[in-house]
């Protein structure tokens, strides 16, 4: 029933707005504009003015037409990583790629264009439903914010789905929790031409302690990384001063902990074995200098574990059923909003739409796949309304 050229036409267009995070007003716009003219009330919520973003996230509520039909939710976010900006996207042989200098934006612009499909067709062909009540967040993609801030008590529906995901022939049923890790270490500055031994170096400190981590898959559910590195001034100077921020993700709470206290114990080791003491300086003669750490540990997310018989995942998987296709539960090694949204009390699912080679330059969008992820959210819906 869905219109596969408008739903073409209709991710490329959001595709062709900046949108990185806290930058998302202009896609916000246009589709309050088009909720708006499906007869949906739109608000925007407070947290971008939270989070110092330009605009909150987009709360919509569609008004069912069946009125025993249970309230149905919906979720995609609107921003996107770099590089995002300037975006070309095209349509080759049934694919969807941009020019290959920036991101495609697929994650999560065709997550977002499956939910306008969707409505568009319910509305068109008259299909029985419950309220569809929808999030279209912000900040997804800097620790899912936008949802993390949102007010939920705003939504009656019980259960949905999020439109996050690679594949519509996995469900993701199961999704880790993650810490992000921040390490701040101060060294001692010297000319490193002159007098290098009466430095500290704070990117060597760094480097000893990230050496001696596991990093990369820890096991089949752990895995860590080291993403950010700041530190130096000038190739004449030994840094005094270096910024790494790091994570770690796992779906046991134990095994997270015990890889965060690894990571840890390789910067506090590698800090409490540095320290000089000068000798040929008269203003600081005789004084010993020790290198410090400043850490911060903070939860980006926890857990999210969905039962297979839960009732959005029956509903898919007998959506699916129907439509002819197969589906398999799937456990990821991604965090979404689904995360939040199951912790405050919405129990979702996570589809995907036929997005692969996420947050890469050679993202791409397998257009069957959006077109059937529209199908089985919307026959989803229709049969939420018989319950």
């Amino acid at each position: 029933m869905i219109e596969k050229e408008r739903m073409t036409e209709h991710v490329m267009d959001l595709i062709k707005i900046d949108s990185l995070s806290k930058q998302e007003k202009e896609v916000a716009l246009k589709l309050e504009a088009e909720m708006t003219s499906l007869g949906a009330e739109c608000y925007y919520d407070d947290a971008g003015e939270t989070l110092n973003g330009n605009v909150g996230n987009l709360i919509v509520r569609m008004p069912g037409n069946k009125a025993d039909a249970a309230p149905f939710f919906l979720s995609a976010h609107m921003d996107t990583v770099g590089p995002g900006e300037g975006i070309l996207p095209r349509v080759e042989d049934g694919i969807m790629k941009s020019d290959g200098t920036t991101i495609l934006g697929s994650d999560d612009k065709s997550g977002v264009s499956v939910i306008t499909e969707v409505l568009r067709t319910l509305k068109e062909k008259e299909v029985p439903h419950g309220d569809i009540e929808i999030a279209f967040t912000i900040c997804e993609e800097i620790g899912l914010l936008g949802a993390k801030h949102i007010d939920i008590s705003k939504f009656r529906a019980k259960h949905g789905i999020v439109l996050d995901s690679s594949t519509p022939a996995r469900l993701v049923l199961r999704c880790p929790s993650a810490d992000k890790l921040e390490f701040t270490v101060h060294g001692l500055e010297a000319h490193a031409g002159l007098c290098p031994e009466n430095g500290i170096s704070a990117i060597e400190i760094a480097s000893e302690a990230i050496s001696n981590m596991r990093l990369g898959r820890i096991d089949e559910i752990t895995t860590a990384n080291i993403g950010i590195v700041q530190g130096g001034r000038a190739t004449n100077i030994v840094p005094n001063l270096v910024r790494v921020v790091g994570e770690a993700r796992s779906h046991s709470e134990q095994t997270l902990k015990e890889q965060v206290d690894h990571m840890r114990k390789c910067f506090h080791d590698a800090v409490s074995a540095r320290e000089v003491t000068i000798e040929d300086d008269l203003s600081i003669e005789g004084q010993t200098f020790t290198a410090k750490l400043e850490e911060c540990i903070v939860r980006s997310y926890d857990k999210m574990d969905v039962g297979g018989e839960s009732l959005p995942a029956s509903l898919v998987v007998r959506a699916v059923s129907n439509l002819g296709h197969n589906i398999v539960h799937h456990t990821s090694g991604g965090g979404c909003d689904a995360n939040y949204f199951n912790k405050m009390g919405i129990e979702c699912v996570n589809l995907g739409t036929g997005m692969y080679e996420l947050h890469t330059v050679n993202e791409y969008l397998i257009m069957e796949e959006f077109y059937r992820s529209a199908e089985i959210v919307l026959e989803s819906i229709r049969l939420n309304a018989q319950y």
